[in-house]
């Protein structure tokens, strides 16, 4: 019955009583007073401080919004220099290999230049020493021939000639 006792008489009071819109006036002067009091504690002791937390947090989400986009501004301006830096040093290196390069071809050339003159040098040199050679040997079997020659018609003359 405990439940159910609560619950009628609120329903009992306003159908008996009727439906009350105005209260009684000295307890709507008391309730006023009441409130006009409660209104001065309450706004130093509850509201001014609850205003001012939230101020303060709001604050701080404003002063940390400034800084969140102030470091996504260094951040961007810190990405922009490490790729001008990185695009700059890859044709750094990209300008050295190609004169590394052009070096490299060049001194190939010059080595190539100096073998070539060398081998042309020792061909001709070679030439001179075959046809050298050429000539020694010509006339040593000119010389040998006519020996050989004048001994084959000394002995199929049986004198020497």
């Amino acid at each position: 019955m405990g439940a159910a006792a609560f619950a009628t008489p609120f329903a009992a009071s306003a159908a008996e009583g009727g439906l009350v819109l105005v209260p009684e006036p000295t307890l709507l002067l008391t309730l006023i007073a009441f409130f006009v009091v409660l209104i001065f504690p309450v706004n130093a002791l509850v509201f001014r401080p609850l205003l001012r937390v939230l101020d303060e947090r709001d604050e701080r989400i404003t002063g940390t919004r400034a800084k969140a986009a102030k470091l996504e501004g260094n951040a961007a301006e810190l990405l922009a220099r490490y790729e001008s830096q990185v695009e700059e040093t890859k044709e750094e290196s990209e300008r050295a290999r190609r004169s590394l390069l052009e070096e490299v071809r060049a001194e190939a050339q010059r080595e190539t230049a100096a073998a070539r003159s060398e081998a042309e040098t020792r061909i001709e040199q070679a030439r001179r020493d075959v046809a050298a050679s050429l000539d020694g040997a010509r006339d040593t079997l000119r010389s040998q021939s006519q020996d050989l020659a004048r001994e084959a018609a000394a002995q199929v003359l049986g004198r020497t000639v």
